[in-house]
């Protein structure tokens, strides 16, 4: 163990004076230049702390190396969570990423196949203390021995798996098998869809997917991003350090609720109404519903310019409209088509009007004289008046808002019903896909979005010239008691103008690509990663598709899981539209989170709707049951079971229909009812849904015939250690009969 604590002390003295040289360089940098200049360089050295080296010995630090493979030729090499290498000439290894080649055999060697190896060392660290070793020999002819053998080779993962939960998902480096290196490394082409039971570690394998797509195609996934969707705010809180633990930190992650810019979903849906908004009818529907803003007048719409009255009837309308649909274009980008056809027709009446002779009907216009007229017409309020209620401009906000107050005529009375909401409700998860296809319907306003831009030039310009105001200001001052010839000395002021000094700071976006994304519908994602991705609706998915559209995309689930009225469920039903059969599935068959105990209650409950159903294969048994207990005074019993399941160490989930968390919360300590579960704490109160993708040491069932197969069957199997059901009324009979 000496030799490995030397060589952890001796790479973190590298890290630390990699560490000192980057704050040094900080500081001198910020040392230097005028004000303008130091915001600037101020602004760079964030970018860099963002994407560099110091950002990812910042993020790991505590568990850089975790390992060691020895060659049978003699050679050692250690791997850790980033690549460090030495400032020589050859820049040799000093430690090796795990995603490099040269790693994998860390993951995949056995004794069966070792891959070049004679030893496999786990390396378990304590901040930067070496606390445990254990060796794998895989050259059954060595007869070294280290005494840190671990013979069954499994001690670490075990350890892992029975260690407290802190409310947050740590990485799987260490402990990655051979099935989840195989996902991990998949080629990066097309969509990959990774199937699997609970506890089959799905979720952390894509995480670490992403992790390696953005070591292999750093160039290409740097500028682009990946965006990685979850099913909740609380699971991306749950995620959220992973990736950083492993020096990533341009990743976007997000709910389908947050992928409209400007707009948060915070409102709830029912479930009929999140099953209409989620089918792909509603793409045709918001067609129809745009292509009725296109409208014609009743019966005419009448204009006055220079005394005279010029009318727009049905029939000229159509005319116009029906050219301006003829070019395919966007709503709101063909609008100024539309304007031109207007202005066209009612130039011709005015033309007509004033311009015709009266003894032989001819033209006594030229063609500046019409160019006139038109030029007139288009300063005339009143036509812009008649344009606005002809082909009105529309936000996806207002277009969705109105038709949501009103969807009779476009849909049965049952599921008018449904989705029907006064305008003012805020918006919900559903809501955001309709948004988006709207957008899409709509296009830019481009007229708008010029006025903006014009608009935060003229202020960048204003804000520019005041910089260069006060450092004229205050170079003058430094300079009134020196000589002429020192006072001759140029500044910012001399050399650039406010306009470029303003085109300076709009050429330098220092946002990442992750933040830059965020802000854009229509960014295109270098690769997007689903999580619970069978729950999302059909147009959940249009959504998704525009994002990637080269479809490089990582899409995680398990089918038995479908919760939500929308949920599609099904691959192919989710992939045939876009990629048709040009997809890889596999499937993760081994549950390294629940014990076999609850698992086989968790089996049953589904087994009891489908017979032939076959759960994950759990990898460890705790020797603990789970219990089953009617109550008559339900909080009672809730706080006392949670005294009884709360471990020492670690997390307990309370999982509950939503409406008891308010009367259960009253009876829990340091427990909250609303607003989004802090996971960090000891004790949570989650509804199933809430629960999905989360594990905690201990979980409490309440209520169970109240959920759905597929939510009982997720809350079932949360736990890592123990589980306990507690019930007022009738228990699904899978659970009756094992209670």
């Amino acid at each position: 163990m000496r030799a490995e604590q030397e060589f952890i002390d001796g790479l973190y003295s590298r890290v630390d004076a990699l560490r000192g040289d980057a704050e040094t360089s900080v500081a001198d940098a910020l040392g230097q230049g005028d004000k303008p200049m130091q915001a600037r360089l101020e602004r760079d050295i964030l970018v860099a702390e963002r994407s560099g080296l110091l950002a990812a010995l910042n993020a790991v630090d505590g568990s850089l190396c975790f390992g060691r493979i020895d060659l049978a030729a003699g050679d050692s090499h250690h791997i850790g969570r980033i690549g460090l290498r030495r400032d020589d000439a050859e820049r040799t290894p000093v430690l090796i990423d795990w995603r490099a080649d040269v790693a994998r055999p860390f993951y995949l060697a056995t004794g069966h196949t070792p891959m070049g190896l004679r030893r496999r060392r786990h390396i378990t660290t304590d901040g930067r203390r070496v606390t445990a070793l254990h060796d794998e020999f895989l050259d059954v002819g060595d007869r070294e021995r280290t005494g840190h053998e671990d013979p069954a080779g499994d001690a670490v993962l075990l350890a892992a798996l029975d260690s407290a939960r802190t409310g947050r998902m740590s990485d799987i480096v260490q402990t990655i098998q051979a099935a989840q290196d195989e996902i991990i490394r998949a080629p990066h082409r097309g969509v990959l869809v990774v199937e699997g039971g609970p506890g089959t570690g799905k979720t952390a394998v894509a995480l670490h997917r992403a992790a390696f797509l953005l070591y292999e195609h750093r160039e290409l996934l740097a500028r682009r991003a990946v965006l990685i969707v979850g099913p909740n705010p609380a699971f991306l809180g749950y995620i959220g350090e992973v990736l950083p633990a492993l020096g990533e930190t341009g990743v976007l992650l997000a709910t389908v609720g947050e992928l409209f810019p400007g707009v948060r979903a915070t409102a709830t849906d029912t479930r009929a109404a999140a099953a209409v908004k989620g089918r792909a009818a509603m793409a045709d529907v918001l067609a129809d519903v745009v292509r009725d803003w296109q409208s014609l007048p009743d019966p005419v719409v009448t204009i006055e310019h220079d005394r005279e009255i010029l009318m727009l009837d049905d029939g000229l309308v159509k005319v116009a409209r029906e050219r301006t649909r003829a070019a395919g274009l966007p709503h709101n980008t063909a609008r100024e088509h539309f304007e031109g056809h207007i202005l066209n027709t009612l130039t011709d009446l005015y033309a007509e009007r004033v311009g015709t002779d009266p003894y032989d009907g001819s033209s006594m216009l030229d063609a500046s004289d019409v160019t006139q007229i038109r030029d007139e017409l288009a300063e005339n309020p009143e036509v812009w008046s008649a344009i606005d209620q002809l082909w009105p401009r529309l936000s996806p906000q207002r277009l969705v808002a109105d038709f949501l107050a009103d969807p009779g005529g476009y849909l049965s009375d049952e599921d008018a019903d449904a989705v029907r909401r006064p305008v003012t409700r805020a918006w919900t998860v559903s809501d955001v896909p309709l948004l988006d296809e709207a957008a899409e319907l709509l296009g830019d306003d481009d007229r708008s979005a010029r006025a903006r831009a014009e608009l935060e030039r003229e202020t960048q310009v204003a804000y520019a010239q005041g910089v260069l105001d006060v450092s004229y200001a205050s170079r003058t001052y430094e300079f009134d008691d020196k000589d002429d010839e020192d006072s001759e000395v140029l500044s910012a002021h001399d050399i650039i103008d406010a306009e470029r000094f303003a085109e300076r700071q709009e050429e330098d976006d220092h946002r990442s690509a992750a933040e830059r994304a965020a802000a854009d519908r229509t960014w295109a994602f270098g690769h997007i990663i689903v999580d619970e991705a069978q729950e999302l609706s059909p147009m959940a998915w249009r959504m998704l598709m525009r994002r990637s559209p080269t479809r490089s995309m990582t899409l995680v689930g398990d089918p038995a899981q479908t919760a939500e009225a929308a949920g599609v469920g099904s691959w192919q039903d989710i992939l045939q539209p876009y990629v048709e059969d040009r997809w890889e599935h596999t499937r993760l068959g081994v549950n390294y989170r629940t014990p076999a105990e609850i698992m086989d209650l968790a089996a049953a409950v589904v087994r009891a709707e489908q017979p032939d159903f076959e759960p994950p294969r759990s990898v460890r048994s705790t020797g603990v049951r789970p219990w089953i207990r009617a109550t008559d005074d339900l909080p009672a019993a809730v706080a006392g079971a949670v005294a009884e399941l709360t471990p020492a160490e670690g997390r307990l989930a309370v999982v509950a229909p939503r409406h008891l968390h308010r009367r259960l919360a009253a009876r829990l300590d340091g427990v909250t009812a609303d607003g989004e579960p802090d996971l960090t704490r000891t004790v949570v109160l989650l509804d199933p849904r809430q629960s999905k993708g989360l594990e905690f040491d201990s979980v409490l069932v309440v209520e169970p015939g109240l959920y759905g197969t597929s939510d009982l069957y997720v809350a079932l199997t949360r736990a890592t250690q123990r589980l306990g059901v507690l019930h007022t009324g009738r228990l699904p009979k899978a659970l009756a009969d094992l209670g």
